[in-house]
């Protein structure tokens, strides 16, 4: 890592932490979903295939919505995207939780309202703005705490909602995730945007929007990231979906599932920390390559060998180290080629395809086990995306962009 001071300014400290809180709330609350789907079979009548399409949904809106938020990012700030972000979030909850509940309701709120929730508040955006403060030899350690953060969501929430789903039920566990949504609201006003951003060119200050895109879609770098990106939701999606139905088939106590989501969050924030600093001393692409064939490797280990509590905690551990240590390079490598000024809304155009992986991931996964009883189907097309993912990005250019100055 660069000796050069680390934090620029104390902006970029109170972004940082205003930023992680941000990505805890959303990601924590939106990471424990599937945990809720026996209650919500039971008491409302959700079937896996209808519960599948909506999660689904929430997170195909989630990227559609990402560039928009990312756009808003770069123009108006990042306080404003995530401060509306979360306004989305919390109507959709409190929707939910006031008896909008079923049919046609349960998509309106649970997929949509809170599927463009997080377009503003997960991911993309709050690592977006924290970016913008720091030079690129920092960089993917600045964005790798954030996503860190995330995964700290990860860990605490699967455990407390899993308590409270069976001491106080859904309906108030629900009510606590619109209070956090409240102190969320209230941290956004935290989050702030340089006008400049760290490391910026005159050049880069001077692109416009529709100039970036057309830049960005006509380089090839950018559409195999892009397509690359696609098999991490895919990944991310199955598992934080479907893995309490597929730990039930495997005749495993219903346990075992909340035990695997808090140890994807434990040693994910081990996992992206580790790709953010990795990314700082070797290729960002290599690194990224890596990251998907070990995926493949991880998902083999875990359905085809016999199921045991010991065999979930090596999945969880390992898949938990792979699971968004993706994010640090791929917003490194957008950053890296394209510069800073419009980075929510170019890496909020990667995220797009994440979000159509996710959308596939959580709606085939359901559909697959209804057709056949299991979700082997499932499992098979995420080795063959990990192969795939890992040998795409190597032709990836990891190359400033030289812009020259219109006369």
């Amino acid at each position: 890592m660069s000796k050069e001071k680390f934090f620029t300014s104390k902006k970029a400290l109170v972004t940082l932490i205003a930023a992680s809180l941000t990505v805890i709330f959303a990601m924590g609350i939106r990471q424990t979903f599937g945990l809720f789907f026996f209650d919500f079979n039971t008491d409302l009548s959700i079937s896996i295939s209808h519960f599948g399409f909506v999660i689904g949904l929430q997170l195909l809106m989630w990227g559609i919505f990402s560039p928009v938020f990312g756009f808003i990012t770069d123009k108006y700030g990042g306080a404003t995207a995530i401060f509306v972000g979360f306004l989305f979030f919390l109507s959709g909850l409190l929707l939910f939780y006031s008896g909008l509940n079923t049919g046609h309701y349960f998509t309106l709120t649970i997929g949509i309202l809170i599927g463009i929730g997080l377009g503003g508040t997960a991911i993309s955006i709050p690592v977006s703005v924290v970016a913008k403060h720091f030079p690129a030899s920092n960089r993917t350690i600045a964005t790798g705490i954030v996503t860190c953060a995330g995964s700290f969501g990860f860990f605490v929430s699967p455990l407390l909602v899993r308590y409270s789903l069976i001491e106080m039920g859904w309906e108030i566990t629900i009510l606590y995730f619109c209070f956090l949504l409240g102190i969320g609201l209230i941290v956004a006003l935290f989050v702030n945007t340089p006008k400049i951003p760290v490391g910026s060119s005159n050049l880069d200050n001077n692109q416009s929007a529709s100039e970036a895109l057309r830049e960005a879609f006509g380089n090839k770098s950018f559409i195999f990231l892009t397509l690359g990106f696609f098999v991490c939701g895919w990944h991310i999606a199955l598992v934080a979906t479907h893995i309490p139905t597929y730990m039930m088939d495997r005749g495993l106590p219903d346990w075992t599932a909340a035990m695997i989501l808090a140890l994807v969050g434990v040693f994910n924030m081990i996992g992206t920390i580790g790709a953010g600093y990795l990314a700082t001393r070797f290729s960002k692409k290599k690194v990224l390559s890596a990251i998907y064939f070990l995926r493949g490797v991880s998902l083999i280990y875990f359905i085809f060998l016999p199921p045991s509590v010991f065999n979930c905690i090596v999945f969880g551990v390992t898949f938990g180290l792979l699971w968004l240590s993706t994010v640090p390079p791929t917003n490194g490598i957008v950053g890296h080629i394209f510069g800073t000024k419009h980075l929510g809304l170019l890496y909020g155009i990667v995220f797009v395809s994440h979000q159509v992986g996710s959308f596939l991931g959580a709606y085939l996964g359901g559909v697959f086990y209804e057709m056949h009883g299991n979700f082997d189907y499932a499992w098979y097309a995420s080795i063959a995306l990990s192969i795939f993912a890992g040998v795409i990005h190597l032709p990836i250019k990891e190359k400033t962009i030289e812009r020259v100055q219109a006369a």
